[in-house]
């Protein structure tokens, strides 16, 4: 399995970017896919997943400002992000996993983050005020 993100970089508060993943070595109908972000000295933090059949789970933080999909034809997944904050700012790896996601965001990601399979080196997003 390998996830390649791309798509970071620097931007003023309240801006946006699109960030995107390009996995191989899976099915997309196997696995949920989504976004994870870790900054210095913080701990990971699930962002965003979506299941093969088009659930999707936010986290509060990012809820309404991020949206999450996939393009199956070319095995990739994006995180459009509006109205970017400071604490947005983090490296953001895209990862999959093999566990069956529902419930609540917060469980859905909770899982999502405990039960990684395989992610990418991330990339970087900084914003700045």
């Amino acid at each position: 399995v390998q996830l390649v993100e791309s798509g970071g970089g620097s931007v003023q508060v309240g801006g946006s970017l699109r960030l995107s993943c390009v996995a191989s070595g899976f099915s997309f109908a196997d696995a949920a896919i989504g976004w994870f972000r870790q900054a210095p000295g913080k701990e990971r933090e699930g962002v965003s997943c979506i299941t093969p059949t088009g659930d999707a789970f936010y986290a509060d933080s990012v809820k309404g400002r991020f949206v999450i999909s996939t393009d199956m034809e070319k095995n990739t997944v994006h995180l459009q992000m509006h109205s970017l904050k400071p604490e947005d700012a983090a490296n953001y790896h895209c990862a999959i996993t093999s566990k069956r996601l529902a419930g609540t965001d917060r469980y859905a990601l909770r899982v999502f983050t405990t039960y990684m399979n395989a992610w990418g080196a991330g990339t970087l997003v900084t914003v700045s005020s």
